[in-house]
């Protein structure tokens, strides 16, 4: 019997729902842990409840998750701030340069060279916007650490994005495309997800500011206005995953009053984190990660190194406190969304290259799906910011204010 999309869904949430209950049974699991746990036992790998074709039917659900996920993500990036805070981008724009050349000379180790390996390179830029924003949102995190991270987490999947498009032309080249298609396609991507990005920012921005008064109808505003925006990317060929995150960054920088910027999502926001990491657990391609787990193994490590010790060396040089610049690093190691979009595009337009991309990234976003969660709890834990207690969420941070260096904050401990 075939599965629909709304049958699907609520699938997702039951079972993501047991998961991150019995999840709280034990204090050193994150819950993302358990949604995945228990998708990945009711998909195609175990118990076969679902297909690998029911979940991409149901893809449409995931890019709501992801959309809404990366919009939130972008508010973190203020272009004013970061015009200002030269010490932030140097921060990420070494770390990006170190991951980058860290993961395409690991992949040569185990045979995987040039074109194949620069396109997983660049993928490996990017972070995991969801299990940052899950992770210090469950444990009430507030402070420099998980305000920096974020805004890195943020520039990692620009940079992420923009190096890619500039590898599309030599992909192009490779494939004896003519020269419209080698320089025109990247640009209509990259160029045409910022535009509808902006545009839609823009007229939120405008929307926002009229019907101030009626503050009961802004997350409605909000929530269409980046299902919009998906729905235009899905129509156009665009990024359905760099428009809502520039869709964000323009409302941050163009709001002087609060108005959506900081709009508190609530309890309700959590339906899309169990939904997106349900979906991940489920989708998990086993095979793919055994017959690659070597270069998997090898991008996973070199990856994780460099991030930490990317993030580590630069912000110590800038003046941010060690243990600050021990654990932002370590907030930086999950790797999911945006990658698997970007893997998805190589595979469409260049299908032998992308068949090895694809084979290695969806196994090491498994591996860093999996002990990304429990890494990003400690690192919270060692960092000196403050969280709630009884793990209650705190006052949701303004993550877009100052990530400048700060003293150290006093540890505190989390009782779930």
């Amino acid at each position: 019997m075939p599965v629909n999309t709304l049958f699907f869904f609520g699938l997702l949430l039951f079972w993501g729902s047991l998961g991150g209950f019995a999840a709280h049974h034990w204090r050193w699991l994150p819950s993302i842990t358990g949604f995945m746990l228990v998708g990945f036992i009711a998909g195609p790998n175990v118990l076969h409840l679902v297909s690998h074709e029911a979940l991409a039917g149901a893809r449409i659900v995931i890019d709501v998750a992801l959309g809404l996920i990366l919009y939130r993500l972008g508010l973190s990036l203020d272009v004013k701030t970061l015009a200002t805070d030269k010490a932030l981008v140097a921060v990420s724009l070494f770390e990006s340069a170190l991951t980058f050349a860290v993961v395409y000379f690991v992949l040569g180790l185990v045979g995987i060279t040039r074109l194949p390996a620069a396109i997983i390179a660049a993928l490996a830029i990017s972070s995991s916007p969801a299990v940052l924003i899950h992770v210090s949102h469950e444990m009430g995190a507030d402070g420099p650490v998980t305000r920096r991270a974020s805004a890195l987490v943020a520039m990692n999947n620009f940079i992420a994005f923009v190096v890619f498009a500039a590898l599309l032309p030599v992909q192009h080249a490779m494939a004896d495309a003519p020269l419209a298609t080698m320089l025109g396609q990247p640009l209509y991507h990259l160029l045409g997800s910022a535009a509808l990005g902006a545009g839609v920012g823009l007229v939120l921005h405008h929307a926002a500011r009229k019907t101030k008064a009626a503050h009961q109808y802004q997350l409605a505003l909000v929530v269409g206005a980046v299902t919009i925006t998906l729905g235009a990317a899905l129509m156009l060929k665009l990024s359905a995953l760099f428009a809502p995150l520039v869709l964000g960054l323009v409302v941050r920088s163009l709001e002087r009053e609060e108005l959506v910027a900081n709009l508190e999502f609530g309890p309700a926001f959590e339906l899309f984190f169990i939904v997106l990491f349900v979906y991940a657990g489920a989708n998990l391609h086993v095979d793919e990660m055994l017959k690659y787990a070597p270069a998997a193994l090898l991008f996973v490590v070199g990856r994780s190194v460099a991030k930490w010790t990317g993030v580590g060396a630069a912000s110590l040089a800038v003046g941010v406190p060690a243990r600050q610049a021990a654990t932002t690093g370590l907030l930086l190691i999950p790797m999911a969304g945006l990658a698997i979009g970007l893997v998805n595009t190589t595979v469409q337009l260049f299908p032998a290259d992308g068949a090895v991309v694809a084979s290695v990234v969806l196994a090491a976003v498994a591996i860093l799906e999996t002990i990304g969660p429990p890494i990003a709890t400690r690192a919270l834990l060692w960092s000196g910011d403050t969280l709630a207690p009884n793990g209650a969420p705190a006052a949701e941070p303004s993550i877009a204010a100052s990530a400048a260096p700060s003293p150290d904050l006093p540890p505190e401990q989390l009782h779930p």
